[in-house]
């Protein structure tokens, strides 16, 4: 199994930024690829971004340019630095890994962008 602790969230202004980060534990060797999803209210799960274990970062096009993920293999960490925050941006942030085939998630952090 594997454990993801999701922290960051909170409340920001629109143009604004936060940075969530997502610590994993418990059989994390082998863990191929590591990122964020959210959900906002009556929507699907969306992917937010995702980066592979060589470093290879892949983004929803609708975060291109605003959000950036980045990976520490030796803490076994992931985090999403999202700028130029919108308030569609609003949702329930999810850490998600893979491994050996098998998705794990995160509990989740909520992000709010309002004025």
């Amino acid at each position: 199994q594997v454990q993801l602790v999701e922290s960051g969230g909170g409340l920001v202004h629109p143009g604004g930024s936060l940075r969530l980060s997502c610590a994993a534990s418990g059989r994390i060797l082998s863990i191929n690829t590591m990122g964020w999803y959210r959900q906002a209210p009556g929507v699907e799960r969306e992917l937010v971004a995702f980066i592979t274990s060589d470093g290879s970062a892949n983004y929803a096009d609708s975060m291109k340019g605003r959000f950036t993920i980045s990976r520490d293999s030796a803490k076994n960490t992931v985090s999403l630095q999202m700028d130029s925050l919108k308030p569609e941006d609003t949702a329930i942030y999810y850490c998600n890994a893979r491994r050996s085939g098998v998705s794990y998630w995160g509990k989740g952090t909520l992000v709010t962008v309002s004025s």
